[in-house]
Parts: structure tokens; C-alpha cells; sequence
């Protein structure tokens, strides 16, 4: 399963508002973009595809900005993919054009989807939160 760039940028983007989320202040897509360094007009894109599948919200105003609509353990990954790259599109095959050799790599490629929706499915914001944290302290750990 290939997972596009969008979906990369929409995790970091809820990854930092996930950080911030129990101080309860809206972050700004300039400051997930500067200190993600994630291009502005394209993060500006994916919050706004976060914000109509109803993950994030906005506040608007001069301390305005976006947050989690949900807590971060509510979040599943299989939100994030199905609200940046929709359900995929099943490709239709001829029936007179469909070997053996075709049926067998379709139905392993089904086999292989199904068996990544399942991880993404079991795994939430708050999963990836945790990731997170577990290498910010092998980061900052050193050896004598």
C-alpha cells in the first residue's frame, strides 16, 4: 500500500496539533509549516481537507487557527488516508481478459490491502503521538 505525500504532511500537521492539543490554543498553518518545513500553500490544502472531513477545526481571528476536533486516541489512521486520498477506485476487469495468472496478483493485492487497513485501523494520532515521543528521547539521550 502506497500512501501519498498529502497523507505524509496530514500526519505531521496532526502530530503538532496533537502536541498542543491539552494546551487548548489554536496552532496557525504557518507555524506547523516553519516548524515542519512542509510547503505553506500545500499544507494549507490539507487543512483544509482535514477541516471538511470534520478531523480538525478552525477558529478564525488573529489567534486564530486549527485543532483537533476529536481527542487524539478518537483519530484513526484510516481517517487520515480516507480524508486525504478518499476510498481508493476498484479497478473493473474484463472477464474474458482475466487469467489465472491475473486473478492470482489481483487477489494477492487485495489480500495485502486488506491486511494494511487492518494496522492503520488499530492505530490512532495518539499511537503516532507516542512514536514520537519514544524518538525525541533516544534523540536527546547520549553515552559516556
Amino acid at each position: 500500500m502506497e500512501l501519498s505525500c498529502k497523507v505524509d504532511y496530514a500526519c505531521i500537521a496532526l502530530l503538532e496539533l496533537a502536541t498542543r492539543h491539552k494546551l487548548g490554543k489554536p496552532t496557525s498553518v504557518s507555524e506547523i509549516a516553519i516548524s515542519q518545513h512542509i510547503p505553506i500553500r500545500y499544507l494549507d490544502q490539507v487543512m483544509a481537507m482535514l477541516r471538511r472531513s470534520g478531523l480538525i477545526k478552525s477558529q478564525r481571528g488573529a489567534k486564530g487557527g486549527y485543532h483537533l476536533a476529536r481527542e487524539p486516541w478518537q483519530i484513526k489512521l484510516t481517517d487520515v488516508v480516507a480524508a486525504l486520498d478518499g476510498e481508493p477506485i476498484q479497478e473493473q476487469q474484463n472477464p474474458e481478459s482475466l487469467t489465472a495468472e491475473k486473478a492470482a496478483v489481483i487477489d494477492m493485492w487485495e489480500i495485502a490491502k486488506v491486511a494494511s487497513f487492518d494496522i492503520l485501523h488499530k492505530h490512532t494520532l495518539e499511537d503516532l503521538l507516542r512514536k514520537c515521543e519514544v524518538k525525541r528521547q533516544a534523540d536527546v539521550m547520549f553515552y559516556i
